[in-house]
């Protein structure tokens, strides 16, 4: 038989473990073993998910029977409908034989016939190869099949517990740049009450913070999307940490979300974005200030948090340099316009 992309069932368990298994292994072998890579269980619960925001496919790749590594598809479903996003594993074992180049055709095709036109995906390398990433495997494969960066991100990790003198010194100062301007800290689900303010900011991210040549249209806000999120993440047994910085009128004028994994122990950063309005309050270092010190009443046991921003986007990169974080890894947002 030739090589061909098959369909997996997200609720058969077998399928979904050498589904995920691929994928780690591909990722360990590219970025060292201590790769940040989503856990078994998150991941089955996000394809098990009945979404209405995202139409999320998994296959497994075979060579005749052989299972040779894993690939995926996410399709917007309300905005950016002529994206798919794509993903590909090849374990190393089963390189170095056209594998990766016949599926990644295939899952191409399988983008063209859900009748999207740009097909995004990553690629990430140590944070010494620079920008480009020239000679890492990912960069290289993604360059030779017409994929461009549109998008450098840097990769940064900030150790905890934080220096508390550092951290007051900081909030001293925000408070003095941001005293007209309220803060909100929760933890779990976006409150009723802020939760319309709250879609406006996240929709807003992928515009108002830096995109590159990145082919992707303004979201509209979502207060549905945001509960499936919110959804999604007690479905993962993650700890959501969220802070709203509101403004004298009562609009929300900064955001920012800490996900915490509580089965591999770290923070990640998702999204932080102050309104281009109420910028230069200090108000980005405000909010994530205000998560940390929740973070750290919530799950003190937590090690890390891990963030990505882009190269470009110097503000919010100083702001993590403020806090600690050192950048460890380089990520490139990869895209092909198809046909």
């Amino acid at each position: 038989m030739p090589l061909d992309l098959r369909l997996i069932d997200p609720f058969d368990d077998a399928a979904v473990d050498a589904w995920w298994d691929a994928y780690a292994a591909a990722e360990r072998a590219d970025r060292g073993h201590d790769a940040i890579v989503w856990t078994r269980e998150e991941s089955r619960s996000e394809l098990q998910q009945d979404s209405e925001v995202v139409d999320r496919r998994a296959y497994l790749i075979h060579d005749d029977d052989a299972v040779v590594g894993s690939a995926s598809l996410a399709l917007p479903l309300k905005d950016n409908t002529h994206v798919a996003h794509l993903g590909l594993s090849v374990p190393p074992e089963c390189r170095r034989r056209g594998i990766g180049s016949r599926a990644l055709a295939l899952l191409e095709n399988e983008a063209q016939d859900a009748g999207r036109t740009t097909v995004q995906g990553s690629a990430s390398w140590p944070h010494a190869l620079g920008s480009d990433g020239a000679g890492s495997p990912g960069r290289e494969f993604a360059r030779r099949h017409g994929y461009a960066l549109a998008l450098g991100d840097v990769m940064s990790r900030l150790d905890l517990p934080l220096d508390e003198d550092v951290l007051r010194a900081h909030e001293r100062t925000t408070a003095a740049s941001s005293s007209r301007y309220g803060l909100r800290s929760w933890i779990g689900r976006v409150p009723d009450d802020l939760i319309e303010q709250w879609a406006i900011l996240d929709a807003s991210l992928e515009t108002e913070a830096p995109t590159g040549d990145k082919d992707i249209d303004p979201q509209a806000p979502d207060v549905d999307s945001i509960r499936e999120s919110d959804d999604l993440i007690e479905r993962q047994r993650r700890i959501s940490v969220g802070t709203i910085a509101v403004a004298p009128d009562g609009s929300a004028a900064a955001y920012s979300q800490l996900v915490v994994s509580t089965d591999d122990g770290n923070a990640y950063q998702w999204g932080t974005l102050v309104r281009s309005r109420d910028r230069g309050h200090r108000l980005g270092l405000a909010v994530k200030i205000a998560n940390l010190r929740m973070l750290s009443l919530t799950a003190p046991e937590v090690g890390a948090v891990y963030t990505h921003n882009a190269e470009s986007n110097e503000h919010m990169l100083a702001v993590n340099t403020l806090l600690g974080f050192r950048p460890v890894e380089r990520l490139g947002e990869l895209q092909k316009r198809l046909g």
